[in-house]
């Protein structure tokens, strides 16, 4: 603008384009005087005019002038007067390249009759350059578009490929039952999730079997790590940014929010959201909008969120460290994902499940056999980083001995579980705090167990002192995460004794 300056008087210039299928006009790239109030980047045409824009987008008249705007007729001194003072000349040039009409290039200046037929002349000469520039920036526009589509497809195929090999929820119709209950009961409706629980209790296989179950199973399924994206990043990761906002931005990119639009986003950990980020995740739960770092325009989003945390999100809110309104917003229907030591009766097939898949990916072609003794000692263990510990249990064994075809005992019976384990409870509980009927029933039963030494069976055995059937009682203790196994038992009973003695 400074150059054209020099030859034909201007206060304001802008490239626009002009969609007749949606009837909107799009500014790529303008210069405002500050004086004159700068419409919106993207301008929905009013009805009333659609008909008269059609008819002249198609017309090839390359430059117009318009010097006073009073001496044109209607609709087009209305559609002017949206834009511009009435005190104002204008000059634009349509832009066609190879018979396409590619947008349109506009000057004007404060004042009337400041055009004439040698300033048409002059842009006519600007026609070509500008017109290849333009089609450069649409055509790289689109090459950024069809990018974004891609990972999208791509992220979706991968969905749909962890669907077909069997992406299951081990573990539905026993210890999981009452989860995939709740899964059942939210997954159609657009409510958010808040999933709850451990590491490593299968958070992420629980949302992908919401998101799957729902309306949206169609569209993309979004995961984010909250707690795995770096602080300065975390804006621009969700909700995207424009060009220019920061150091290295050096073209726009649509954010997580936008690639999971009409679809599901899951954000793993989202108790590590840094304040800013509450804030704006707060806005896309009230308004269902976005906006990117760095704009100034809101981007509608049709998003269904799904959020999980270990942590006690309860208790940030009461320290400060995680906002209050947030958290109602997430928590509207929460599930609870049980810890594995409490479906122990689930890890007999979470195995099987583990060494089928992990066989195949280490080229490994016969299962390893697992022997009864073996596999109570499995059950009997804790397993602090729950399903995923279980996972790489696997894998590591497959690495270290799968090739002789045989799983051995684990040294899990020299594993001494953490005081807050509910195998070993202690009988004196903390002041002021009551036994949950859990507690008091694995205590019962160790205590039971003590005394006949760790006999299940039998006219000496617990299930005869507590008047109930061996069978009934070994499906109690595998609920309540007590091991059936010997070794393990008798760790457990000697454990049991010691808090005890």
């Amino acid at each position: 603008m400074e150059y054209i300056k020099h030859h034909i008087p201007v206060s304001g210039m802008f490239f626009s384009l002009y969609d007749p299928d949606l009837n909107v006009g799009r500014m790529l790239s303008a210069i405002w005087p500050s004086n004159i109030a700068k419409p919106s980047k993207t301008m929905v045409i009013p009805k009333a005019y659609w008909g008269w824009l059609k008819k002249r987008w198609m017309n090839k008249n390359q430059i117009q002038i318009i010097n006073d705007i009073n001496n044109e007729g209607e609709p087009k001194r209305s559609l002017f007067s949206m834009l511009w003072p009435e005190n104002t000349s204008h000059l634009s040039m349509e832009l066609w390249l190879e018979k396409t009409r590619l947008g349109l290039f506009h000057l004007f200046v404060e004042g009337k009759n400041r055009y004439d037929q040698s300033h048409a002349d002059l842009l006519s000469l600007l026609h070509e350059p500008f017109a290849i520039a333009i089609s450069n920036i649409l055509q790289h526009q689109e090459i950024l578009r069809l990018k974004d589509m891609l990972a999208d497809d791509n992220n979706y195929l991968r969905n749909q490929m962890m669907e077909i090999t069997g992406d299951t929820v081990i573990g539905a119709e026993f210890g999981l039952r009452g989860v995939m209950e709740m899964v059942q009961q939210v997954a159609l409706l657009n409510s958010p999730v808040l999933l709850l629980g451990e590491t490593g209790v299968g958070k992420e296989v629980i949302a992908n079997a919401i998101h799957y179950s729902s309306k949206r199973k169609n569209n993309s399924f979004i995961r984010v790590n909250c707690g795995a994206i770096p602080e300065n990043l975390i804006d621009s990761e969700l909700f995207g940014h424009e060009k220019g906002a920061f150091t290295g931005a050096i073209s726009s990119k649509r954010g997580r929010f936008e690639r999971a639009n009409n679809g599901t986003i899951f954000l793993d950990e989202v108790g590590e959201l840094p304040p800013a980020a509450q804030v704006r995740l707060l806005r896309v739960l009230q308004q269902h909008e976005i906006e990117r770092v760095g704009g100034t325009e809101t981007i509608p989003v049709n998003v269904r969120i799904i959020s999980a945390t270990h942590q006690n999100l309860e208790a940030m809110v009461k320290s400060g460290t995680f906002r209050e309104d947030l958290f109602y917003r997430l928590n509207v229907f929460p599930i609870t994902i049980p810890p594995l030591r409490h479906r122990v009766d689930d890890i007999p097939a979470l195995i099987s499940h583990f060494l089928e898949h992990k066989s195949r990916e280490l080229g490994i072609d016969n299962l390893p056999i697992i022997s009864k003794e073996t596999m109570e000692e499995i059950q009997s263990y804790y397993w602090p980083g729950n399903v995923r510990e279980l996972e790489n249990f696997v894998e590591r064994t497959l690495i270290q001995g799968g090739i002789e075809n045989k799983i051995d005992p684990l040294p899990f019976n020299k594993t001494v579980a953490p005081e807050n384990y509910i195998g070993t409870p202690s009988l004196r509980p903390a002041t002021g705090r009551m036994l949950s009927m859990d507690e008091a029933v694995t205590a019962h039963i160790l205590k039971a167990l003590s005394q006949t030494g760790g006999r299940i069976e039998g006219g000496k055995g617990a299930a005869r002192l507590l008047k109930i059937n061996p069978s009934t009682l070994r499906g109690r203790m595998r609920k309540l995460g007590i091991p059936c196994g010997k070794n393990g038992l008798a760790t457990r009973i000697m454990n049991f004794n010691k808090r005890h003695s």
